[in-house]
């Protein structure tokens, strides 16, 4: 790896006391290296070497470099590096998704025999993993309520190793008290992992509050317009050594194109979050006084059952609105579509405002009884608040509704 001048090495120090607007933009950047002022996009598969010898070496690990870009790329390793940043954290690993990012989490640390406590409140896919994929290898799951610590304190079992959190959660933006869940984590021996899909670093610090491994789906507001899919997952050297061995092995890696999508996403994500932040505070305040609904979900609400913990841990609400109209599942359908404005897509985090069903879409595989547990009625709408001028969004919703 080229050696950096000392003002290279001076800012990487400074960056370490930065705000994390600034983190976003400057840190973990390999481009004043080079002389670039943008970050380059390193579409190779392999590296030269001078000689045999280096070669070696690095193959080694007796001396730091790229090797294959599966696993070494300056590209991926500056999304890493700022991720790592924002977070609070010493080290992150960049996946090829969310999903990859959490499996490599658990088949990084966890083997069969071993036991997961899980919130009942996330998202389908994860459910999936949790009893299709993981249950197979001997690795079993109990579900419990995200807001209970008590049902958390019962769940745990002599070979519990891992507490996982979504918080918010999605779609319902339930709370977990991430304090109280490490300082219960720990004392049994295991880990709490949370997904910090729904906050970002810029609304939420999972690790400053004692969570072990923080993670992302890459593909919501890091990247914030929609266009590529990606993970990552960050934490102490030690707990990221393991998800890195792990992943480096599977191969279920991010590309050097989507970490520079991403690296480019996280320059404007605390100036989108304070967006979209205010109008989706706006727009719950406006649908819980509207007669077509039943209720409304978001943390920025004092209406909403944890807001109080929400405002403790968190430095905004996010974007994520979701609400249970009067009627049925096609009463939901019918309002979904009948918006012209809004895009009908499971996805969030965009800047174009989004709607879906849950029961249906993000959460269709689960089943009757674990939606059920969750919380997700056929009647639910999960809006993604986007960049759009609040009122449109607004009035978009309002000729939806007045179909009803």
């Amino acid at each position: 790896m080229p050696r950096l001048s000392e003002r290279q090495q001076y800012l990487r120090q400074r960056l370490k006391s930065t705000a994390i607007a600034t983190k976003a933009i400057r840190s973990g950047t390999q481009a004043g290296v080079e002389q670039e002022h943008n970050d380059a996009i390193y579409a190779t598969s392999s590296f030269i070497y001078g000689s045999a010898a280096e070669a070696a070496a690095c193959f080694s690990g007796e001396t730091e470099g790229n090797i294959y870009s599966r696993f070494t790329n300056p590209t991926v390793r500056t999304f890493e590096q700022r991720m790592a940043a924002m977070e609070g954290g010493e080290r992150a690993v960049a996946a090829s998704s969310g999903m990859a990012a959490l499996t490599s989490i658990f088949l990084g640390h966890l083997k069969q025999g071993d036991h997961i406590v899980s919130s009942c409140s996330i998202f389908g896919s994860i459910v999936g993993l949790f009893d299709n994929i993981l249950a197979k290898l001997g690795i079993t799951t109990t579900y419990v309520s995200p807001s209970d610590i008590n049902a958390w304190q019962a769940a745990i079992k002599p070979h519990t190793k891992v507490l996982f959190l979504e918080s918010p959660s999605n779609p319902l933006g339930e709370v977990g008290d991430i304090l109280a869940l490490s300082k219960l984590a720990h004392s049994h021996g295991a880990l709490l992992v949370v997904d910090n899909c729904f906050c970002t670093p810029v609304l939420q610090s999972p690790l400053a509050l004692g969570a072990d491994i923080v993670m992302h789906s890459a593909t919501k507001y890091l990247d914030g317009q929609g266009r590529c899919v990606g993970g990552v997952a960050i934490g102490s050297e030690v707990l990221m050594e393991p998800i890195f061995s792990f992943l480096r092995t599977a191969g279920t890696t991010m590309s050097p194109f989507n970490a520079w999508v991403f690296i480019n996403g996280l320059e404007t994500l605390s100036l989108r979050m304070q967006a979209h932040c205010q109008s989706a505070l706006a727009l719950a305040q406006w649908l819980e006084n509207q007669p077509q609904v039943e209720k409304v979900y978001y943390t920025g609400l004092p209406s909403h059952a944890q807001h109080q913990l929400a405002q403790q841990q968190q430095r905004g609400f996010g974007g994520v609105v979701s609400f249970e109209i009067k009627g049925d599942k096609g009463a939901a359908w019918r309002c979904i579509d009948s918006t012209q404005l809004l895009s009908i897509t499971g996805n969030f985090g965009d800047a174009k405002s989004t709607i879906t069903h849950p029961a249906t879409t993000t959460h269709g595989k689960m089943t009757p009884q674990a939606r059920e547990l969750a919380g997700i009625k056929d009647n639910l709408i999960r809006v993604s608040v986007g960049l759009e001028d609040y009122q449109d969004i607004k009035d978009d919703l309002a000729q939806a509704l007045s179909t009803l």
